[in-house]
């Protein structure tokens, strides 16, 4: 978001917020093609979205929508095939500046991070920190998610309400963060809070802009001294802040490109692991047949944790900036236009998903969901999530008859991140 749209939004909130037309109350079939926006994060947080799509992928499923004055025109691809071809092509789409239709801004700078880099630098930056979530190390962080999950659970109270999104989703994924930055183990949820500030709208966390930038300084200076800790001859850490400290294509880094590419790892960690494990619960509770197939069969678990993610989808979308003019499903793109990709519209494609509206969990092409993305780009720590959404799943049926949603989950109002705030369980143990 830069600065005179963050001015707007603490002059006039609701008008901000609220498009005039795209609202979770209007009927997503009665609204003109025009002036349906679905950068309106109300809808997200009434479950709204999944209408808006369907109309869009039957009646125009490359959409262009001008109206938005903070963001700009920008256009919209709902169709699986089509986002797939753009989220694919680097060479005619690039991630640059931003990967959100808002161009995050820090005081006058932009943020850069290696998502929103092109080749070669994107490659060169990417590269210095896989190894913190490559295959070798996977198979060390195996181990210590799963005792760290049988300690949550095992310390979650029976038969009573509580938090699962707090006392579950946020704790297991932060201590992963934890690990994964080598970040000290008593100030983890620090990193929970900076990841909520990153992606959350100053004036729905009750700050200022000028709170929200004290707070994200507060990261950069925290990181900052640890980065320079890790500076050293030999040091063979495979954390987060040792690799980009000792990687040549990172070791210059400070300022905005340090903070940005931290906001990137640390969102990336938290955001979309955490609210997959909290629709998991919910989506399991809705659908009892199919936690049934997996108390009979618990082979099922990983294509489960698949259709969980499709089901959820934990970022709605990934934008991109055409190169050159380019032609989509019979309208002209022009050099310069913003384009969202909906990964939350593909997963839900009829023409790719069968009964794709509904959640199946040993459906025949359950790993070709999109919420990682494809490409360069394709989510680098996706084997880590799964690893944590798998071993919860393995744990959760050792311990409990079921996990009860009592009460509506509280969604957040976003239209990138789709996640839940609060989602009262209760928790039957096995018999």
């Amino acid at each position: 978001m830069d600065n005179a749209a963050d001015q707007n939004v603490e002059a006039n909130p609701e008008e901000f917020y609220r498009s005039p037309t795209t609202t979770p109350e209007a009927d997503p079939w009665a609204l003109a093609l025009e002036d349906i926006d679905l950068a309106t994060g109300s809808i997200f947080q009434a479950q709204k979205h999944h209408e808006y799509f369907k109309r869009l992928r039957q009646e125009n499923p490359v959409h262009y929508h001008d109206k938005n004055p903070e963001i700009g025109p920008y256009w919209s691809l709902t169709r699986y095939e089509d986002i797939m071809a753009v989220d694919s092509d680097f060479e005619r789409f690039s991630s640059e500046p931003s990967i959100a239709l808002y161009d995050e801004v820090l005081g006058e700078e932009r943020a850069p991070m290696f998502i929103a880099m092109d080749p070669p630098k994107h490659n060169e930056q990417r590269g210095a920190v896989t190894p913190a979530v490559g295959p070798v190390r996977l198979k060390d962080l195996d181990k210590l998610i799963r005792e760290r999950t049988v300690e949550v659970l095992d310390e979650l109270p029976v038969g009573t309400p509580f938090n699962w999104v707090d006392k579950v989703s946020i704790e297991l994924t932060t201590r992963m963060l934890a690990t994964l930055f080598d970040f000290p183990f008593e100030d983890r949820r620090k990193l929970t809070y900076w990841s909520e500030v990153i992606t959350t709208p100053p004036i729905l966390m009750g700050l200022t802009i000028e709170e929200r930038l004290n707070h994200l300084g507060e990261c950069l200076q925290t990181f900052t001294s640890l980065f320079h800790e890790r500076k050293f001859e030999g040091n063979e850490s495979q954390d987060f802040i040792s690799l980009l400290a000792n990687n040549p294509a990172t070791a210059d880094m400070n300022g905005v490109e340090l903070l940005g590419n931290l906001m990137l790892l640390i969102v990336g960690g938290n955001d979309t692991t955490r609210n997959s494990m909290s629709a998991g619960v919910m989506f399991m509770h809705d659908n009892p047949a199919e936690f049934q197939k997996v108390k009979d069969n618990e082979a099922l678990i990983p294509s489960a944790v698949s259709e969980i993610i499709r089901y959820q989808t934990p970022l709605s979308y990934m934008r991109r900036t055409a190169k050159e003019d380019v032609e989509i499903g019979g309208k002209q793109i022009k050099k310069g236009d913003k384009i969202a990709m909906w990964y939350a519209s593909g997963n839900r494609d009829e023409s790719f998903f069968e009964d794709a509206d509904k959640f199946i969990i040993d459906r025949a092409n359950v790993r070709r969901h999109m919420a990682f993305g494809f490409g360069i780009h394709r989510c680098m720590g996706n084997r880590v999530a799964e690893a944590q959404l798998r071993i919860v799943w393995e744990e959760i049926l050792k311990r409990f008859e079921r996990l009860e949603v009592v009460g509506e989950p509280e969604r957040v109002e976003h239209s990138f991140v789709h996640g839940i705030k609060d989602m009262q369980v209760i928790a039957h143990p096995r018999q």
